[in-house]
């Protein structure tokens, strides 16, 4: 098993325990070869979630939010778009976290860095921090299903009441 699939497999594991955790139920789908790996039910709506591998480099958790794969043609890369996938989650061996961003927030890109740490130059313009789409609060999903786990605060707290998946 190449390392890729390894590191995919893990961060597949601990996105779809995160979401257990929080009481979310998670769909796995039969086939493989879908551009999603997994199905959140949210109760209003099912979201489709690829999930990916976040790696620390000094201050800034780096996930690369494209796909490849080999063809006759040699290796496709391609990135995701709102049409197949409804939001990337991210696993980082590094912090323990899981991090769960919208697909509109990341949609044609091939990589995305959340900053651990504010710049060194106070730069705020353009910046996403990893705490922003940290996968913790119910309310990040847009809605609080019967019988979960209560969040204890929401970060960012504009997340409380209508989150990106609303």
């Amino acid at each position: 098993m190449s390392e890729s699939t390894w590191k995919g497999a893990l961060a597949e594991l601990k996105i779809t325990t995160r979401a257990i955790e929080l009481g979310i139920p998670v769909l796995k789908p039969v086939i493989e070869g879908l551009r999603y790996d997994l199905v959140f039910d949210i109760g209003k709506r099912l979201l489709r979630v690829q999930c990916k591998w976040a790696a620390r480099k000094k201050r800034i958790l780096v996930v690369y939010t494209r796909s490849s794969r080999h063809t006759p043609r040699g290796y496709v890369r391609s990135t995701y778009a709102p049409s197949e996938v409804d939001a990337i989650a991210a696993y980082s061996p590094d912090t323990g976290c899981c991090y769960l961003m919208p697909i509109a927030d990341v949609a044609g890109r091939f990589v995305v860095h959340l900053r651990l740490e504010p710049t060194i130059n106070n730069q705020q313009v353009a910046i996403k921090y990893a705490a922003q789409y940290e996968f913790g609060a119910i309310a990040q999903l847009g809605e609080r299903r019967a019988g979960s786990a209560k969040a204890e605060g929401s970060s960012p707290s504009s997340s409380t009441s209508e989150g990106p998946f609303a």
